[in-house]
Formats: C-alpha cells, structure tokens, sequence
C-alpha cells in the first residue's frame, strides 16, 4: 500500500490500524536539539480521543503515546522518532457483519476493488484512528514551529446549522466546549443541534478553521510545491475532509479584481497588505500575512438509521451500522487540521532554508 509518507525534508509515515495492536507514527526530518517529552505530545492526542463527551464515540481509549527512538535527555537526536499508541479498547465483533456488505459513505467498495480485500474491523487504513499518527507528528512539528514565533490557533466554525460569533470569540472556549467551538453560546445550540440528529439516528457535518499567525514571507515555491496546495493536500488527505478553502475561498470566484486584490503599503518600513483576501499566499509562497484556511467534514458515514447497499454477492440489501460512532467528527478533527498544517509549514521551513545563498552563508560561512 503506497501513500502513507507525507514531505520533503520533515517526513512523516503513519502505520497500523484501528482495531490491530497500535498505531503509530516515524518522523525523519526533524532538527536535532528540540525540547521533547511524552507530555508535548499527549496534549495534543488528549483532543482527539475518544469518549470525552456525549457528542463523541464513547469507545474509551486512554491514546497514550510511548516514545521508541530518537528523543535522549529530553532533546531530539536528528535521528528518526518512531511514535506508538497502543489500541486497548477494541470490540471487532461489532464489525463482523460488515465483512459482508459496503457501509455507504466508506472506503469499503473502494478499498475492495482495488486490493481485493479489506480490514472491515473498523475501517483499517481509513478509519479515523489512523489520525493519531499525524497528530503525534503535528505536535512535534508545532513545538518546532513556536520556537519560530509560529502559532497554529483551529477551531471549530460551524456543526450544521449552527456558526459561530466572530464578535464571540474566546479562545479558551476551543478546549473547554465540547464542539471546540470558540463561542460558547454557539456550542450551546450546536449541542442541541447535535442531541436532534442523535434521536434521528443521524449525524452532522461542519466546518474547521485555522489561523496561523507568524509565517514569514517566503515559504513555498511556486509550481508544484506552492505553500497553499501543500495545505490543500495536506488537509484533503484526512479522511472525512471533501473541500479546503484558502483566504476567501469560494468568494472569490463572483468578484472583480478591484474587489479581491489585496492593496500593499509601508507600515512601520515594513510592505505589508491593507487587506487579506488571499488568505496569507500569493503565487504559492507565504506573503508574511495571517494564513487562514477551512476544511469542510462530511457528517458521519456510520448512522443507526436504515441505508440501502449491496452486500459482496451482488445483493440489495437494506443495514443500519451498529458500533461506536461518533455524531459528528468536527470537534476531534480540529486537533487533526491544526497538526497537519503544522506539518506542512515546518516542512516548507526547513526547505526553504537552502533557498538563498545568504541563508546557507549564515550556517557554514566562517
């Protein structure tokens, strides 16, 4: 199975399934010299893990990360750092049924068709869980970033319906409601919202957004490794992700030109832009202003109401997927848009570091 290495110089390799003994995470590329523990990186895991509220599969699993390699006397080596969760709270025999039958809205058919089998035991490779190598990844990638003055901030922005307050926003609402909405009278509704779509036997989508403040200028290059659809790609290879915005997004495509250009001026003998339409990328590459991004999730696919599909011998047949589900993914998602991100610019950093003469002068000039 080809497609689970993610960069160029930072390079990560996610491994395992959702219902084997563990999954994990190798990360090459990181800088020798980083502060990192176990804690650094649980942080992040303890916002996506399971059972945390009634909005959240109650499948319970502790996701603690052991350190395998690359990380002595509390810094990192330069060598590769292996990452491993243990799984603890499996019941495959709730996926026993689906051996037989493709859920709609999964990977089922298409895994199936191209390998000739499948790990129905909860999805395999595809499975949400799968998340918790790129979030092991995300962390080391955002401590390096910070270092930097680079600061990922994702959130919830919407569950159905329900969006949030710009003029509401409080930022220590993101890990204290149960939506990881920064707006907590929106949570409110989006938990009602929520409670709807549960005694429907139903689920909801939503829409995550991500502010990264602090990027310099000049990250990215301009045709095929463009800051912007790294993002993209990086983002879209979630799972339940369907579509990525950038600035203004879709906006733009029913303005004029006068209304879409971001205007630069002096400021401080700085050229900075009047405006951010363009979301903090122009031409691919960082222009040094806030970068704003969106990822749009498709509601659950796994839902207790009845669904028609076709069973493996050709079969109509009518199901409602038993298991433990999640009734939205946004909020556990959000760690994992804010963790891909992170990885993305670290790798754009650190390539970016042999793009001028005078950078490489300032490491090995005597």
């Amino acid at each position: 199975m080809a497609g689970s290495t993610l960069g160029i110089i930072y390079r990560i390799t996610t491994w395992g399934e959702s219902h084997g003994p563990g999954l994990g995470v190798v990360v090459d590329g990181c800088p020798a010299g980083l502060a990192l523990n176990a804690n650094d990186i649980q942080s992040y895991l303890d916002r996506r893990k399971p059972g945390q509220s009634r909005i959240s599969t109650p499948r319970k699993e502790a996701d603690a990360v052991e350190i395998l390699s690359g990380v002595f006397e509390g810094k990192t080596t330069g060598a590769p750092i292996s990452l491993l969760v243990r799984n603890t709270s499996q019941r495959s025999g709730d996926y026993s049924e689906i051996a037989s039958y493709y859920r709609p809205g999964h990977a089922d058919y298409t895994f199936d068709q191209k390998y000739g089998f499948r790990d129905y035991r909860g999805g395999g490779r595809s499975s949400g869980r799968e998340t918790i190598g790129r979030v092991a990844a995300g962390a080391i990638a955002a401590k390096a970033l910070y270092a930097f003055g680079i600061r990922l901030t994702a959130y919830t922005k919407s569950i159905g319906p329900v969006s949030i307050n710009p003029n509401s926003f409080d930022p220590a609402a993101i890990l204290e409601t149960p939506t990881a909405m920064p707006d907590r009278e929106a949570s409110v509704h989006a938990e009602k919202y929520l409670a709807d779509c549960m005694k429907d036997y139903d689920s909801s989508g939503g829409i995550i957004e991500c502010v990264i403040d602090g990027v310099p200028a000049g990250l990215g290059d301009p045709v095929f490794e463009k800051l912007d659809a790294n993002l993209a790609k990086a983002i879209m290879s979630i799972g339940a992700v369907k579509a990525v915005e950038i600035g203004d997004g879709i906006e733009v495509s029913t303005r004029r030109g006068s209304e879409n250009n971001d205007p630069f001026h002096m400021q401080n003998g700085r050229i900075v832009k009047s405006t951010n339409h363009a979301g903090g990328i122009l031409g691919g590459i960082s222009d040094g202003s806030q970068i704003l991004l969106r990822a749009h999730i498709k509601p659950t696919p796994s839902i207790f109401s009845p669904q028609n599909t076709v069973n493996r011998d050709g079969e109509d047949i009518t199901v409602s997927i038993k298991g433990r589900h999640d009734p939205v993914i946004v909020p556990r998602a959000v760690v994992v848009v804010e963790s891909m991100a992170a990885i993305t610019l670290l790798d754009a950093l650190l390539v970016n570091a042999g793009s001028k003469m005078e950078h490489l002068a300032a490491i090995y000039k005597n």
